[in-house]
């Protein structure tokens, strides 16, 4: 299998690698085309905090499981955003994890919500420079995200930026419907939306892979007494309308909290990449060290800030914790990798890839 997939790693990733390397990182067109018929979700991991991308990758390893590791605009600036990464920084950071851990298994790195909130022309600039460098540094998947606009300028925004994508031959994402955090309200993407979204992009020579939609989920941690409601019907009326339009999936935003038994249904409804990112962040707290996380939360307090805004404050302390704090965060990435993989009907997605990429040969 590995050799079958290692012919596919991108020529500009190989290059980056070196050619002695056996670290399967993967085009996002190539993996979710293949997988596009599987009933299962690939988990699409915000690792906000290093820590815990070793218990993903073990995981993943020992289920033979296709994951993604993934930030956004916010978590991964050209500045670092708030967790402190660049782009170059975080691909090196899960390459070294890569090598440390023996991991074999298929992956890619994805751009998440590459925002472009207005149209003004420093918003678009500064999301194009996001972009090349998230692809100089070796990303091999992209989510455009001009969701907070008009229809009309969410259109034209995303055939702007496709452009770099496109050329490059990567995956690409689109998002039309913009996930609400906890505690607001919904505004569920429609399947009126989504033709004349896609439709208007097919015109104009973007056709992507994959579709972010608001189906009632909410991101982050969900409020005391807060009820999931997920839209499981209008999510598969989308799938239907977006799946004649060439998309391969629906992308599912807010799963951090979700019940393991929703999770499990989703894959019936046309998801076919699940974002998983609070928790990974609740993973990390849960094993730093108390006084460190005295300090986290003394910060998000004075400033009024939500304690994630801490991470890049705070993240030379992180990186330098002991050997056993790392560990306890380890094995809690483990286990949720674990659980969440086998809810997403993920264990032997790398063969099945491989299989599929072979029989498109």
């Amino acid at each position: 299998m590995q050799k079958k997939l290692s012919e596919l790693v991108p020529t500009r990733i190989k290059a980056k690698l070196g050619s002695g390397s056996s670290i399967c990182l993967l085009n996002g067109r190539d993996i979710f085309n293949a997988l596009r018929h599987e009933n299962m979700i690939v988990m699409a991991c915000n690792a906000r905090i290093k820590h815990v991308i070793p218990g993903i990758m073990r995981a993943a390893e020992e289920l033979d499981a296709v994951v993604a590791f993934e930030l956004t605009r916010t978590e991964c600036g050209l500045d670092g955003g708030y967790t402190g990464q660049t782009p170059s920084r975080f691909f090196d950071t899960i390459i070294e994890y890569a090598n440390q851990c023996n991991f074999s298994k298929p992956f890619l790195i994805h751009g998440d919500h590459i925002t472009v909130r207005d149209t003004t022309p420093g918003e678009l600039a500064e999301a194009e420079k996001l972009l090349m460098a998230e692809i100089d540094a070796g990303f091999t998947s992209f989510a455009l995200d001009a969701s907070f606009n008009p229809l009309d300028d969410n259109i034209a925004i995303v055939t702007t930026l496709a452009q770099s994508v496109i050329a490059e031959g990567y995956g690409l994402e689109v998002e039309l419907g913009e996930v609400r955090p906890v505690g607001s309200e919904s505004n569920l993407t429609t399947v009126e939306e989504t033709e004349i979204f896609l439709s208007s992009l097919a015109e104009r020579g973007v056709r992507p892979q994959m579709l972010a939609i608001d189906n009632g989920s909410k991101s982050g941690n969900y409020l005391e007494g807060e009820m999931v409601r997920i839209d499981l019907e209008r999510t598969m009326e989308i799938y239907r309308k977006a799946v004649s339009f060439g998309i391969t999936g629906l992308v599912q935003h807010g799963i951090t909290g979700t019940p393991l038994r929703i999770v499990g249904k989703l894959a019936d409804y046309g998801i076919r990449k699940g974002n998983i990112g609070t928790l990974w962040q609740n993973v990390a707290h849960a094993g730093l060290p108390l006084d460190l996380m005295d300090a986290m939360r003394r910060w998000s307090k004075e400033h009024r800030r939500d304690i994630k805004y801490a991470t890049g404050v705070f993240r030379s302390d992180i990186d330098a914790i002991s050997e056993e704090n790392v560990r306890q965060i380890h094995d809690m990435a483990y286990r949720e990798a674990k659980e969440f993989l086998l809810a997403f009907r993920a264990k032997g997605s790398a063969t099945r890839l491989a299989q599929n990429l072979q029989e498109a040969d």
